[in-house]
């Protein structure tokens, strides 16, 4: 009879030391601008900065990183990246793959000297999508 008991606390505690401790963070957009490289393969300028405002989820439960736009960007988290941070900015990132199968970074990075503005940026190859963000509300 005891050893029966024994099993079961086993049982109860290897299911509660299973418990996910992930988070979902939400942002707003303000701005959209864009960066591509020409058929020489050198970056161009950066695009006018577009006003828009989409919501964009960073889900660690489910590893993906969800952006709303017109047609949903989602990206599956392959590589949490460790914190990056210098004086003037603390750089989250993550090695994702997006709903394509394309591989991308993905970088929140707060610019600590200017009122701790957030923004991220989506990396390919040959392209960088910066949104400007701020925590939802």
């Amino acid at each position: 009879m005891t050893k029966i008991k024994i099993i079961i606390v086993l049982a109860f505690l290897a299911l509660g030391l299973h418990q996910s401790y992930g988070q979902t963070y939400k942002f707003s957009t303000s701005g959209l601008s864009v960066l591509e490289k020409d058929q020489k393969g050198n970056w161009g300028k950066w695009s006018d900065l577009a006003l828009v405002n989409i919501l964009v989820k960073l889900d660690t439960d489910k590893s993906r990183i969800i952006v709303y736009s017109e047609a949903i960007q989602v990206f599956e988290i392959v590589d949490y990246i460790p914190l990056e941070e210098n004086e003037s900015d603390s750089v989250y990132s993550f090695t994702c793959k997006d709903n394509n199968g394309e591989d991308c970074t993905l970088s929140i990075i707060t610019r600590k000297k200017q009122d701790n503005r957030k923004q991220l940026y989506i990396n390919y190859e040959d392209r960088i999508i910066l949104y400007n963000i701020f925590n939802y509300k």
